[in-house]
């Protein structure tokens, strides 16, 4: 799931003794064509990164890609544009997009409780759910401590190593949190908690009396034709092809191939495979208007501040599962970034969604923050170009 902008992975492990730079293809200039490819390259130049997926698409619709690096370490087989990946916490706009439907047809209510919906889930050590509403939940600002802070499998190579396999129920997941006192009082600050969207998926459930997995498929991926979209429970693999994930967990132990997984352990707050054509067309279809109504997608862009993510994203702030970050040449963009141990993705689309751009890498990128600097450098440029 999502680390916060001052916990990174440490550095990849020195095996990659080299990494083929970026291939593109365009249907654009050349002059364009070379700057996604180059933006590429530097996130590659920084280290730590193992195979690098960019796709750019513009306001009438042309589209560019460029691959960089290996997604295969063993086979030394070159990235592709059409592999998918882990997209983890990229997952959770999925997530309150459902939510919001459902608001939306007035199934239930952003102004609902926790405790309306799940009874006695929330509670203990401080944690009352007759607090905490489910807009709380989406943006945020519930004070919910995040299970995956007290959770070895995303933690160390030996904890991966133990528990990739097992199958986690949601109640589990949130049981981790309730050990723990909330970090302040609901709606009275801003902190990054994957407990909320476990939560949300619960919710979905209890309103639909299905899975958040079979909502996100029936409500957006099937009528977008996300065809390369999947909402898994418990396979552990990624069907066809993809690209690996690895990670030394902050050099816990020797880097490893942390591809397989059950999804279970991050569910609806970062549990969804993809690509990058189908993650555009996504945003496409969302910030286009095409999956919520104006009420809704005004709810979505209402963002607060988000200080934690400043030393990444300056200025950032969060709305509803979607992020908003200003842009250099002015304005901002929306997007959900999201990070695995392995894998991390980062996307941003215009407000009306006629531009979007997405970028999957995988390993741990740099020590520092020179990685992150350098994925955020190609949103920002191709957005302003």
């Amino acid at each position: 799931m999502k680390r916060t902008a001052t916990a990174l992975v440490a550095a990849i492990a020195a095996s990659v003794l080299t990494i083929p730079v970026a291939s593109a293809t365009a249907k654009s200039p050349q002059s364009s064509h070379d700057s996604l490819r180059d933006r590429v390259n530097a996130v590659m130049e920084t280290g730590g990164t193992v195979g690098a997926i960019a796709r750019s698409t513009g306001p009438y619709g042309q589209q560019r890609s460029a691959t960089a690096g290996v997604s295969d370490q063993a086979t030394g087989e070159a990235v592709r544009p059409g592999d998918r990946f882990r997209i983890a916490s990229a997952s959770k706009t999925f997530v309150a997009t459902v939510v919001l439907q459902l608001a939306g047809e007035g199934r239930l209510s952003l102004d609902d409780t926790v405790e309306d919906w799940l009874p006695g889930v929330v509670s203990g050590n401080g944690n009352d759910g007759s607090r905490i509403t489910v807009r709380q939940l989406l943006q945020h600002t519930s004070g919910l401590f995040n299970y995956t802070a007290d959770f070895p499998a995303f933690t160390s190579v030996d904890g991966f190593e133990a528990g990739r396999y097992t199958t986690w129920t949601d109640e589990q997941l949130v049981a981790i949190a309730m050990k723990h006192r909330p970090d302040f009082a609901p709606g009275t600050k801003w902190s990054y908690s994957n407990t909320g969207y476990i939560l949300a998926g619960m919710i979905i459930e209890k309103a639909t009396g299905h899975s958040w997995q079979q909502e996100v498929t029936r409500r957006i991926i099937k009528p977008l034709h996300l065809r390369h979209t999947l909402a898994p429970t418990t396979q552990t693999h990624i069907p066809g092809r993809h690209l690996h994930g690895y990670s030394d967990f902050d050099d816990s132990g020797p880097t490893i191939d942390v591809t397989e997984l059950n999804p279970s352990a991050g569910s609806a707050a970062g549990g969804m495979i993809s690509t990058s054509a189908d993650l555009t067309r996504f945003y496409q279809a969302l910030l286009g208007g095409h999956l919520l109504r104006p009420a809704e997608m005004k709810a979505m862009k209402t963002t607060v501040r988000a200080p934690e993510m400043d030393e990444v994203w300056a200025g950032a702030r969060y709305g509803l599962g979607l992020m908003e970050v200003p842009l250099s040449c002015g304005g901002s963009y929306y997007g959900h970034g999201g990070d695995l141990p392995g894998y991390t993705t980062r996307d941003g689309a215009s407000a009306d969604g006629r531009r979007v751009v997405v970028l999957a890498t995988t390993g741990d990128g740099a020590a520092d923050l020179a990685t992150e600097h350098a994925r955020n450098k190609l949103i920002d440029g191709e957005l302003c170009a």
